[in-house]
C-alpha cells in the first residue's frame, strides 16, 4: 500500500490516495491502528483516506490511531488540500471536501516553488446547542461557561461543535500535566455519549490565546485545527477576544477569523509533506 506522511502543525497523519488504492475490502480501524503504531509502523496520529465523492470534489475519511472514526480534522483537511493540488489530483485553488462532518471549502495559496504552503478553510458554522454536540440533557440548551468537576477538581466549560464535538476549558495557566490527567476523564464523561475533545485555553489578549489539547480517540497532539476554531469561537462568546485570533499551539500558530457576516469559521494555516513510501506490513481484511 502506497502512503505519504504530512503534518499539520506536527499534526501527523498517515495518508492514502484512493484514486488509486483500492482498500474496499480492507478493516480500516484496524489499519490505522497499525500503520500509526510509532515503533511497528509508519507512526502518526492516525490515517486518512483521500477518496472520490458524489457531493464534493473529494471526501476524507479519518481513523484516529485508536481506529475510532472523527468526523472531521481541521489539519488533515490542509494537508489533504496540499496533497490534492500538489499531486495534480486537481488544478483549482478553491474546491470542496466531503468530511462526515459536513462539505468545507478549502483555499491554497502558493509559495514560490508552486506548491502549497498555506491554506484557509471555510469550516462552517458552529453549533452550540447539547444535541449538537452532542451532550445529555435539554437538547436544545447550550452549555456556555458552565462548571464541570473531575476528580476534585472544577473547570469552566464550553461546548462548540465544529462537525465533531470541543469541550473548552478555559485556565489562568495551561499546564501539560494537566492536559494529560484531566484531558481522558472529560474526553470519557457521562456528559458526552459519543466522548469529546477536550481544549485547555489560556486567554493571552485579545488577539491571542495558548490553546493545548486532548483529542478524542488520540491523545495528545500537537496541533487540532477543529480545537482551534471552536477555542476560537467559545473566547469570543465569553468576551475574552474579538472574532479574529491567532491560536498557539504546541506545534505552531493557526489564524482563526469568525465573521460576523455569515457566522463561519476561517481557519488558515500551513502544511507539510515529509515523506512517501510503501507500508509491506500485512493488511488486515474485513
Amino acid at each position: 500500500m502506497k502512503f505519504t506522511k504530512l503534518h499539520g502543525l506536527g499534526n501527523d497523519y498517515v495518508y492514502v490516495n484512493c484514486f488509486e488504492e483500492d482498500l474496499s475490502i480492507v478493516d480500516l480501524p484496524e489499519l490505522a491502528r497499525r500503520v500509526s503504531d510509532r515503533n511497528f509502523g509508519i507512526g502518526g496520529d492516525g490515517l486518512i483516506l483521500i477518496m472520490p465523492s458524489d457531493r464534493a470534489d473529494f471526501r476524507m475519511r479519518v481513523f484516529n490511531n485508536d481506529g475510532s472514526e472523527a468526523k472531521n480534522c481541521g489539519n488533515g483537511l490542509r494537508c489533504v488540500s496540499k496533497y490534492v493540488y500538489d499531486h495534480g489530483l486537481t488544478q483549482q485553488t478553491t474546491f470542496t471536501v466531503e468530511t462526515l462532518g459536513g462539505t468545507v471549502t478549502p483555499v491554497v495559496s502558493l509559495g514560490a516553488d508552486g506548491k502549497v504552503d498555506q491554506v484557509t478553510i471555510d469550516m462552517g458554522e458552529p453549533r452550540f446547542e447539547r444535541a449538537a454536540i452532542p451532550m445529555t440533557g435539554i437538547p436544545e440548551e447550550r452549555v456556555r461557561e458552565e462548571v464541570i468537576e473531575v476528580d476534585g477538581t472544577s473547570f469552566t466549560m464550553t461546548a462548540v461543535s465544529m462537525g465533531n464535538p470541543h469541550a473548552i476549558l478555559f485556565v489562568d495557566e495551561v499546564k501539560e500535566e494537566d492536559v494529560r490527567h484531566y484531558g481522558p476523564m472529560i474526553e470519557y464523561h457521562e456528559w458526552f455519549p459519543e466522548r469529546t475533545n477536550v481544549e485547555f485555553i489560556q486567554i493571552l489578549n485579545q488577539e491571542e490565546i495558548l490553546f493545548r489539547v486532548w483529542e478524542r480517540g488520540s491523545g495528545v497532539t500537537l496541533a487540532c485545527g477543529t480545537g482551534a476554531c471552536a477555542a476560537a469561537v467559545a473566547a469570543h462568546l465569553s468576551g475574552k477576544t474579538g472574532r479574529k485570533v491567532t491560536v498557539h499551539l504546541a506545534g505552531g500558530d493557526l489564524f482563526i477569523e469568525w465573521k460576523e457576516a455569515d457566522n463561519r469559521v476561517y481557519m488558515t494555516g500551513p502544511a507539510t509533506e515529509v515523506f512517501s513510501g510503501t507500508y509491506l506490513g500485512e493488511i488486515p481484511l474485513k
